[in-house]
C-alpha cells in the first residue's frame, strides 16, 4: 500500500528538522568547547558572533540567488545588531566561532574553512586589483585556524591549516600549516603550533617571549656563540697539548747530553 505524499512530505520535514537541530547542538557544543565562559548552550545563543553567522547564511543564500539588494539588507541588519561586517559573498564552513566579534569585518570573497576562531577586530580585507576587475581579493582560511584579536589579514593570502595569527599581527603573505604569526609584518615563530599547545589556543597568540621571533634570534645567536667558544676551547686544549708533546722529547734529550 503506497503512502500518501502529504505523510511522505511531512516525514522529510521531520527528518530535516532533527538534522538541523543536531546540527546546531553540535554548533553550540563548538563553541562551548572554545569559550570556558558560557554556563550552558542557552548562553551561548545569545552570543552576537552566532547571530552574526546565523544571518550571513540568510544573507549568503539570498547573494547565491543573485537577490543582492536583500542579501545587503540583511547584511546591513545583522552589523547593526552585532558590531559584525560579514560580506553577503564571503564563504564560511561549519562551526565557526566570532568570539566577542566587535568590530571583525570579512571581505567578499574571504573564504572561512571548518572549526575556525576569530576574536574581535580582525578584518579579512581585499587588495584593490590593478586592473579595476574585481576577483580573488580576500583571505582564505583553512580549517582549525585561530585569528587573534586585532589582526589583518591582508590580500589573497592563505592561512593553513592549524595555523595561530597572533594579536595585531598583519599578515600579508602565505601562512604555512601550523605556523604561529606575531608581529608586524608577521613572522613565523621558530616552533609548530603542535610542538608547544593544546589542541586551542586563546587568541592565537602564545604569551611567552620564548615564542618572539626577535628572542628567539637572539637566543640562536647565544647558541651559536656558546658552540664557538667550546670549539676555541677544544682547539687551544689541542694545542697546548702538542706544545708540551714537542717539548718533553727535547727536555729528554738535554738531560741526556749533559
Amino acid at each position: 500500500m503506497a503512502l500518501p505524499s502529504l505523510y511522505l512530505d511531512r516525514n522529510k520535514r521531520g527528518r530535516r528538522g532533527h538534522y538541523m537541530f543536531n546540527g546546531l547542538v553540535a554548533y553550540l557544543d563548538s563553541i562551548k568547547a572554545r569559550d570556558p565562559a558560557p554556563r550552558s548552550r542557552w548562553e551561548i545563543l545569545l552570543y552576537p558572533g552566532l547571530l552574526a553567522v546565523g544571518m550571513h547564511r540568510v544573507a549568503h543564500w539570498l547573494f547565491e540567488a543573485r537577490l543582492f539588494f536583500l542579501a545587503r539588507f540583511i547584511n546591513h541588519l545583522s552589523r547593526f545588531l552585532t558590531a559584525i561586517d560579514i560580506h553577503p559573498g564571503a564563504r564560511i564552513g561549519a562551526h565557526l566561532f566570532i568570539d566577542h566579534g566587535f568590530g571583525v569585518v570579512i571581505g567578499e570573497t574571504a573564504e572561512i574553512g571548518d572549526n575556525v576562531s576569530i576574536y574581535q577586530g580582525v578584518t579579512l580585507g581585499g587588495t584593490d586589483p590593478a586592473n579595476g576587475i574585481g576577483g580573488k581579493r580576500h583571505p582564505t582560511l583553512a580549517n582549525d585556524v585561530i585569528v587573534g584579536s586585532g589582526a589583518q589579514i591582508l590580500g589573497p593570502v592563505i592561512v593553513n591549516a592549524r595555523a595561530r595569527v597572533g594579536a595585531n599581527a598583519v599578515v600579508t603573505k602565505d601562512v604555512p600549516e601550523g605556523a604561529v604569526m606575531v608581529g608586524i609584518p608577521a613572522r613565523s615563530t621558530l616552533l609548530d603550533a603542535t610542538e608547544y599547545a593544546r589542541e586551542f589556543v586563546p587568541y592565537g597568540t602564545p604569551c611567552s617571549e620564548t615564542f618572539d621571533p626577535a628572542t628567539q634570534k637572539v637566543e640562536l645567536l647565544q647558541c651559536q656563540l656558546d658552540l664557538m667558544q667550546k670549539q676555541l676551547k677544544a682547539l687551544l686544549d689541542e694545542r697546548e697539548l702538542g706544545v708540551v708533546d714537542d717539548e718533553a722529547p727535547r727536555r729528554k734529550g738535554s738531560r741526556t747530553r749533559a
